[in-house]
């Protein structure tokens, strides 16, 4: 067979082991890509981090015992162990959100934009902000917030209110109540950014050439509409990122965009420091980009932002004959169904369990997250696969260019 026709029976592989088409290899090979992955870190482990193990086991083992011994000391720990729940728990959802070149879990849409959603709602009914018993009070796991379920008689007077304008909470008090959460997602979402930079710098240094650009290359004549404009674009960003800076790394990190799913890579590839890459990507996603959204949703769920669009509606609506008369009219409803939406329990988050096959809201929400998580894990298999057998093809050609050549002399 020749290189190039093996090449492309390659190419035919790749783009076939998939679940959808191929599920028995496909999982086959990704259980035996973990197999490999495990094995070579325990060995590795054993060779050359034996003193690191023995530590590392010795340190468990005190802190295993310290935590399950009665004393004084116990209230302290379980404090402490929330706090330290609750911060791996928003950072490990910013990592799922941004690892996986664009493919994660878009965990803002289904945990932390819904968490800044529900405080700012119960803060606008119930006209204050000291709705957390502790900073920890948050949507986790298998938990929800304590305030979400509470009536607002069990806080206290509201503390926001005028007898003009009603509860109205500012944005700089509800800001800071969810800001920590938002800051440790945002610090997750910088992590996740992390392997693709170590990879390509990696690569980098042996010669290799990316991955991505050979993808984007290989897919450009397949894709069409939307996905092919992402991808002209994502190429434009490839033969450009050599003027890649602080400055140009902490703009594309600051702003949600599809490209800079690109950014670690093409850094690694440019050999851009990684402090440098590192410090920017964190202030950019950490703090710009996170206080954007959350000021987003604030100023949404607290109405500013709808009341500054509905007073410039009701200005440009003035000058239109025949509506002016009917605006007032108009107005008065609209306040009422705000007033009643306001009044209304909130939804429940997706961590609680539904109990009946209603339709409700806790059941679609349920099974939207569900499907994320199933897409998640499909494209984790899917890429491990692929990227396993692209491993076993290139030994397979390397093989057959040998031999090749021994027959040619």
């Amino acid at each position: 067979m020749s290189i190039s026709g093996l090449l492309e029976k390659h190419k035919q592989e790749l783009e076939n082991l998939t679940l959808t088409s191929h599920p028995f290899k496909t999982l086959k090979l990704f259980i035996v890509a973990v197999a490999q992955y495990l094995q070579r870190s325990l060995v590795y482990l054993l060779t050359h981090g034996v003193w690191l193990m023995l530590l590392v086991i010795v340190t468990v083992a005190g802190v295993v015992l310290f935590l399950s011994a009665d004393g004084p000391h116990a209230t302290h720990v379980e404090e402490l162990l929330r706090y330290v729940r609750f911060g791996l728990w928003w950072v490990a959802l910013g990592v799922a959100s941004s690892i996986g070149l664009g493919s994660g879990l878009h965990t803002f849409v289904l945990y932390l934009g819904p968490h800044i959603a529900f405080f700012t709602i119960k803060a606008m009914q119930c006209g204050r902000v000291d709705l957390k018993s502790a900073v920890y009070d948050t949507i986790q796991l298998s938990k929800n917030p304590s305030w979400l379920k509470k009536d607002c008689s069990e806080f206290g007077p509201p503390l926001f209110s005028s007898p003009h304008e009603g509860i109205q909470v500012p944005l700089t008090s509800i800001l800071p109540q969810v800001q920590v959460e938002a800051i440790l997602w945002g610090l997750g979402t910088a992590l996740g950014e992390l392997p693709p930079y170590f990879i390509s710098r990696a690569a980098s240094l042996s010669g290799e050439i990316i991955d991505a650009a050979e993808e984007l290359d290989a897919s450009s004549s397949d894709n069409h509409g939307f996905v092919s404009i992402l991808n002209r674009l994502k190429r434009w960003f490839l033969s450009h990122a050599q003027y890649l800076n602080f400055f140009t790394i902490l703009v594309l990190a600051s702003v949600p965009n599809p490209l800079f799913d690109l950014a670690g890579i093409m850094c690694g590839q440019f050999g851009i420091p990684f402090w440098e890459f590192f410090f920017a990507t964190l202030i950019g996603k950490a703090i710009v980009k996170t206080h954007i959204q959350t000021v987003l949703i604030i100023l949404v769920c607290n109405n500013q932002l709808l009341n500054w669009i509905e007073n410039e509606l009701i200005w440009v609506l003035s000058f239109i004959p025949g509506v002016a008369s009917a605006l007032p009219n108009i107005v008065a409803k609209l306040h009422a169904m705000k007033a009643k939406y306001m009044a209304a329990p909130l939804p429940v988050t997706s961590n609680i369990k539904v109990k009946s096959w209603d339709l409700s809201f806790a059941s679609v929400w349920n099974s939207i997250v569900l499907l994320m998580m199933i897409n998640f894990f499909v494209k984790i298999v899917n890429s491990t696969a692929q990227r396993y057998l692209k491993t076993e093809q290139e030994k397979e050609t390397s093989a057959l260019k040998r031999q090749l050549e021994e027959d040619s002399h």
